[in-house]
């Protein structure tokens, strides 16, 4: 169902965009004389593409401090959690010792 509606909301809309902008544009590299010629819907869908990986790697690097946080909280609540069971054992090891 989920591919359906991907489909329907995003693929179409994108294909109809491009079967409309055939025309050619230049595309130039700005220090340097490189320029190559394309079709305008190519070169939109192309930045399009590269806008959503490079926004991406952006939320991807931005979460990366709230992972790190969060593991070393885990690690934490592992150590505690292991405190507490050897602390509830200490009683009952040394009510075991005196009374021998």
């Amino acid at each position: 169902m989920f591919l359906i509606l991907f489909v329907l909301i995003i693929c179409i809309p994108l294909s109809l965009f491009a079967l409309s902008n055939t025309e050619m544009v230049t595309l130039g590299i700005w220090p340097t004389d490189y320029m190559v010629q394309v079709h305008l819907s190519l070169a939109i869908l192309v930045a399009m593409a590269v806008a959503f990986f490079l926004g991406g790697l952006l939320v991807w690097f931005s979460a990366l401090a709230q992972r790190r946080r969060a593991n070393r909280a885990e690690r934490t609540v592992k150590l505690l959690e292991a405190q507490i069971e050897e602390l509830k054992a200490r009683p009952a090891l040394a009510i075991s010792a005196s009374s021998s």
